[in-house]
């Protein structure tokens, strides 16, 4: 009979175990000396190793050729635990054993010695399950345990677990596994099983896995029943990862405030037997996603998406600000909590969507946020308020006549000295010949205040620094190195510094740096007394200084 891949690679011993490193040395070093406790906890998410940590520290203890701290695998118990026939190490399913009973009588037996190992073990997975009387039952025994007796408790939820019974344990929390420690494990399952495993399949895996490494393989044992090569495709496939299409449609739909389009394009999906509910879902994943593009340097790490889907979601999050983002977010998960409370999900998914489309409608303080930040940008543009939206017309509202902006007259200012002309900061040309033009930008400091909340060190290189306009380039007098070498080397400083000033401006500059040609020195001027004895004394002249 076939055996689930889970099963056939579960670790043997505390080196087998990936990415736990933190807890395995220890229980290695407790079982090396003989220094092991009596009570232990183990918590986190699942799939990370807790049951299986509980076997290996169960054979461990017992295992009369430990080496190491490690069971050796090959003796009459660790191969009986293995195969739970040992009945000196006991499992309990706390979720289905969860009575006050069911420890009365673990308690009755716990003071029997054992029959074939040196330990009575009695691990406990979902302890957390327990009912309230069970756990003042195991509170007794775990006071004052028989020398022979070792509990472990295995929990996904510890915050459940009575602070009575915590401070009896030593407490272990087990980590979620990186995708890097996930994908290199499955490698080597794939090639004991002779499969092909594309290493960014692999990566794929274990973001889906969310760290769990019991969901990984157990998804690559489910890619492999397909056939051929695991790729990432295949993969998607496997787990059910729809296309992002429709969700880039939609979201396209609210950034162009069409709300026609987005309305339509949900009845459509609607007809699809699209559950409302899971679309609102998915909205939320997505424009989370458009959050961490927006603001993190390297997304990749935290996206669960298909790299050509990622370089889809790139010029959406880049055309809008993080406030739209944010607002549509807090739209969308105020609308999923009150889907659950109704029948009429539609309804509710589609006032949001009129909601997302029409800020002006909402008075919250994100949506508020949000109005204010596209006035200060048409501000700066010198054009007048937006137009009207489709349902403020269908309301029968007149638009109000637009007003025309002055603009705020520009201070004088001594112009600077010769500058360089723009240079390509991906690269360091030499310098070339200056050429005059640029007048001071006096909205500079405004502009670091943005860049403070997005690119903190950007700001910290740019502090105490100018800025001169010419055209559509904006040259930076910057005092520290460090900022020519980030902006070079880094496209996401420059980016944010970009999206700054066109936050500040509304418009998109070049980027250049400024320095100042030294000006010729003045030669200091000569006393005119000194020049009056000069001449003197070269006419023949007697003077006498005095």
């Amino acid at each position: 009979m076939y055996q689930a891949l889970y099963r056939k690679y579960r670790p043997k011993t505390f080196d087998d175990v990936v990415g736990q490193a933190h807890i395995t040395r220890t229980l290695q070093n407790e079982v090396k000396t003989g220094k092991t406790a009596h009570a232990y906890l183990f918590t986190g998410s699942r799939g990370t190793g807790k049951t299986t940590c509980s076997k290996i520290l169960a054979k461990a203890v017992n295992c009369p050729n430990a080496q190491d701290g490690n069971p050796c695998g090959e003796c009459e118990i660790c191969r009986g635990i293995d195969a739970g026939t040992i009945m000196d190490v006991m499992e309990i399913d706390a979720a289905s054993n969860n009575g006050v009973d069911n420890i009365r009588q673990l308690r009755e037996d716990a003071y029997f010695a054992p029959g074939q190992a040196k330990y009575r073990v009695y691990i406990i997975d979902e302890t957390h399950m327990l009912s309230t009387g069970a756990f003042n039952a195991l509170l007794k025994i775990m006071e004052e345990p028989p020398p022979h007796v070792l509990f472990i408790l295995a929990t996904t939820e510890v915050h459940k677990v009575p602070a009575t019974i915590l401070s009896r344990c030593q407490r272990f929390d087990f980590r979620r596994i990186g995708s890097e420690d996930i994908a290199g494990y499955l490698e080597k399952i794939a090639q004991n099983e002779g499969v092909e495993l594309e290493h960014s399949a692999g990566l794929l895996i274990g973001k889906l896995a969310d760290g769990g490494m019991r969901d990984a393989i157990s998804l690559l044992d489910l890619c492999i029943s397909y056939g051929g090569a695991v790729t990432a495709a295949v993969v998607a496939q496997a787990a059910g990862l729809a296309g992002n299409g429709h969700l880039l449609a939609l979201s396209q739909a609210f950034a162009d405030r069409n709300t026609a389009s987005a309305l339509e394009q949900i009845g459509q999906l609607h007809e699809k037997s699209m559950d409302m509910e899971r679309l609102c879902s998915d909205l939320i994943a997505f424009y989370r996603d458009l959050m961490l593009l927006k603001t993190v340097e390297q997304p990749q790490r935290l996206i669960v998406a298909l790299p050509e889907e990622m370089e889809e979601m790139k010029p959406l999050a880049q055309g809008l600000s993080l406030s739209q983002i944010l607002y549509t977010l807090s739209v969308l998960e105020d609308v999923q909590s009150r889907m659950a409370r109704t029948a009429n999900r539609r309804t509710e998914l589609e006032m949001a969507v009129v909601r997302v489309c029409n800020p002006a409608m909402d008075s919250s303080a994100e949506a508020v946020l949000t109005r204010l930040e596209e006035l200060e940008v048409a501000v700066r543009r010198g054009v007048a308020a937006p137009a009207p939206t489709e349902s403020s017309q269908a309301d029968g509202e007149k638009p109000a006549p637009a007003l025309p902006l002055a603009r705020e007259p520009r201070r004088k200012k001594t112009p600077p000295p010769d500058i360089e002309p723009p240079l390509d900061l991906k690269t360091d040309p030499a310098p070339l010949a200056g050429s005059p033009g640029a007048t001071p930008f006096l909205a500079w400091q405004e502009v670091l205040g943005r860049l403070l909340k997005t690119n903190p060190p950007l700001f910290a290189a740019l502090q105490h620094s100018d800025a001169y306009e010419k055209d559509d380039l904006m040259l930076i007098d910057a005092k520290n190195e460090l900022f020519f070498k980030l902006i070079r080397e880094n496209e996401f400083a420059k980016d944010s510094l970009r999206d700054a000033l066109m936050a500040q401006t509304g418009r998109r500059y070049r980027l250049g740096p400024y320095r100042a040609q030294e000006q010729p020195s003045v030669k200091a001027e000569e006393d005119p007394l000194d020049s009056l004895l000069t001449s003197a004394k070269n006419a023949g002249v007697a003077v006498e200084e005095k």
